[in-house]
């Protein structure tokens, strides 16, 4: 099974790389899976109900979440609904709106993807969140008996440390734990001893003359005065599409290769 996990959509310029590129991606690589992290896609904060229709339409089947999920009221229901293919972290504290886990029904079989959100996550530090080995330990007991080709990870958090850590600690019991949030792919795409696709940072798709999709200006005037200014997405000059290529085993559920795609238009 081939599974394309691609990185956060950042805004407008992510929907609009992702359009551009992603239907001959599929074709070329008998894409049996796509996947992505849609925290970011709507003004980057959270996704809306129609630019979730809207990747749908161009090719994605399955959208994982991070610490802006939530932050459009009007996707909680579909994050409440277990035929929705979209989820939220799973280590948020128990009562929190939407499910952390869900399968994706695709057709070699069906794949088991959860969202997990770090220790530490930006501005989101503070707030109350499960510890995420625990919470996924749980997931996969609790999933044990359940008929599925494979299960992939999102792991969406700040430290590398962590990133790395729990790509081992999942390993053998998982086809692939991807890490995201930083918007910048490292260069360790790699499977782990036992089976398992792993890569710190994806990456993102948006702008790539900015700051992790925000107009320069912006960032620069803020940090050199100490200027206050509300981020605004750059829409402007040259887009980044960041991905990875997962060969998955349909007898083992881990992993044979995994490959990343970047591309600059």
């Amino acid at each position: 099974m081939i599974a394309l996990y691609i990185g956060d959509i950042m805004g407008d310029a992510g929907i609009k790389i992702c359009s551009q590129l992603l239907p001959e991606l599929k074709s070329k690589h008998k894409v049996d899976a796509t996947i992505a992290q849609a925290e970011n896609v709507s003004s980057g904060k959270g996704i809306t109900p129609k630019d979730f229709r809207t990747l749908q339409n161009i090719g994605i089947d399955f959208f994982t979440g991070g610490n802006w999920t939530l932050f459009d009221e009007a996707i909680i229901p579909f994050l409440d609904d277990p035929d929705k293919p979209i989820i939220r972290p799973a280590n948020y504290p128990s009562g929190t709106r939407g499910l952390g886990y869900k399968y994706l029904k695709s057709a070699k079989g069906k794949i088991l993807i959860i969202s997990l959100l770090g220790q530490i996550v930006g501005k989101d530090s503070d707030k109350p969140k499960d510890n995420p080995l625990d919470v996924i330990d749980n997931i996969l007991e609790t999933q044990s008996g359940v008929d599925k080709l494979t299960t992939i990870v999102n792991f969406h958090g700040d430290f590398s440390s962590e990133k790395k850590v729990i790509g081992y600690y999942l390993d053998g019991r998982v086809g692939a734990v991807i890490g995201d949030h930083w918007h910048v792919p490292t260069a360790d795409a790699m499977i782990l001893p036992k089976g398992t696709a792993h890569i710190t940072d994806v990456g993102m798709c948006g702008s790539l003359d900015s700051s992790l999709g925000v107009e320069l200006n912006v960032v620069i005037g803020r940090w050199r005065d100490g200027k206050p200014g509300r981020n605004i997405l750059e829409t402007k000059g040259r887009l980044q599409f960041n991905a990875v290529l997962i060969d998955i085993d349909e007898q083992t559920g881990l992993s044979k290769t995994i490959k990343q795609i970047q591309v600059v238009k």
